[in-house]
């Protein structure tokens, strides 16, 4: 009993991990290219991040226990390999912080609108993030702990009325459209949205290093999200037109997420307001998370102790250059998302974990009861893999694919 209860824990903690508000800007990214050519993506990107994710466990398996992802970089690479993780962390726990306060002021203006009649200012959105989510990062852990239960009972919930609620809606004719050229649009997003890595190291702890339940957790763990994806992608294609204020090309130009352009589509109505409960419940789970990891690795990365004052200071800069980004780029939900996507999420969980195998396995010689399977050849596919997201979000970036 202890061992199921140990296993379905896990799965959910991996499940809890990868799911998040970057399933909201998928419909609105890949929606233009179409719902068959996105599923092609999603199981692609689902694979090469699982595989990865093994990776990520072989190398933890072979460190010391408590050993976090910048240690192991650290003892399979080198000095370069520690700063290369130290930088696209930070950098990837600032783009999501950036995504989910942009992707928060919405909702809450919409919310205030729709009781009131008032339309606060673009600007204003985020602020009541900060000030009352922003206030259980500042208490600790404990207080984000005992809050995220209540959103993540409030996120299923929501989901499973929303899937009820929304199938009728459907019309099958949205979902036959297809137009290739857009295929690369949305990788970026794809990517975060399929990114749990960072929990191994705890996972490998909680589990006392049990391979076999470790790889069943990773596993079964992340094709829950495969499977939400894939729901959420069905209901929010078959029912959000192509053209119109809220259509998907509007969508993609304004950086909005998807919930937004399906409450417009399907007006003021009980289903639209549980759309935007799960949008509320999605993001902030996320911001919940993502912060309060990002407060506690400038705490030890810059050795501030959390003294009252030391807190205040962890708050400022936790949250100050997220909330200017958002206030300066009309664009930031999407934006912070791309660039956490590529410069995040692919090169720290995609592109290190093959290489710290590689100099693990064959030129340190380190050795464990687990090996993934696959030998050169798959580090080599998973390292060109990541190099090819990488070059295709660049010459996306450059416009050098003509859309």
């Amino acid at each position: 009993m202890k061992h199921r209860s140990k296993l379905i824990g896990g799965v959910l903690l991996v499940a809890g991990t990868t799911i998040g508000a970057g399933m909201l800007a998928l419909p609105v990214v890949t929606g233009q290219v179409g719902f068959f050519p996105s599923m092609l993506l999603f199981v692609a990107f689902w694979i090469y991040m699982t595989f990865t994710a093994f990776l990520m466990l072989e190398v933890n398996l072979w460190m010391d226990e408590h050993a976090n992802l910048i240690s192991m970089a650290k003892h399979t690479l080198g000095r370069w390999g520690e700063a290369v993780s130290w930088v696209t962390y930070l950098f990837l726990l600032y783009s999501l912080t950036t995504a989910y306060l942009a992707g928060g002021g919405p909702i809450f203006i919409d919310f205030v609108a729709a009781i009131s009649g008032y339309q606060l200012p673009a600007w204003a959105g985020a602020l009541p993030l900060l000030a009352i989510f922003g206030f259980f990062v500042y208490k600790g852990t404990k207080s984000v702990d005992y809050v995220n239960r209540i959103l993540m009972l409030g996120l299923v919930i929501s989901y499973l009325a929303m899937v009820v609620l929304l199938t009728p809606h459907v019309d099958k004719a949205l979902l036959t459209h297809v137009e290739w050229k857009y295929f690369t649009l949305g990788i970026a997003i794809i990517a975060t949205s399929f990114g749990f890595h960072i929990i191994i190291p705890t996972l490998t702890s909680y589990m006392n290093r049990d391979i076999p339940k470790l790889k069943k957790t990773i596993l079964i763990g992340s094709s829950i999200p495969l499977v939400v994806y894939i729901v959420w992608e069905l209901l929010a294609l078959g029912i959000i037109p192509m053209q119109g204020s809220y259509g998907i090309n509007e969508g993609y130009r304004e950086g909005t997420n998807g919930v937004h352009l399906l409450t417009g589509v399907l007006g003021n109505s009980a289903i639209a307001m549980i759309a935007r409960f799960f949008s509320f419940f999605a993001i902030i789970t996320s911001f919940l998370g993502v912060s309060l990891s990002l407060n506690d690795f400038l705490a030890d990365g810059l050795k501030i102790k959390k003294t009252r004052q030391g807190r205040v200071l962890l708050y400022v800069l936790t949250f100050l250059p997220p909330l200017l980004f958002t206030l300066t780029n009309p664009r930031a939900f999407l934006t912070a998302l791309e660039f956490a996507g590529v410069f995040g999420v692919v090169i720290l969980l995609g592109l290190l974990p093959p290489m710290m195998v590689w100099r693990g396995r064959y030129h340190k010689g380190f050795k464990s009861t687990y090996k993934v399977p696959g030998g050169k050849i798959a580090l080599i596919a998973a390292m060109a893999f990541s190099i090819l997201v990488i070059a295709i979000d660049i010459a996306n970036r450059l416009e050098l694919i003509k859309l």
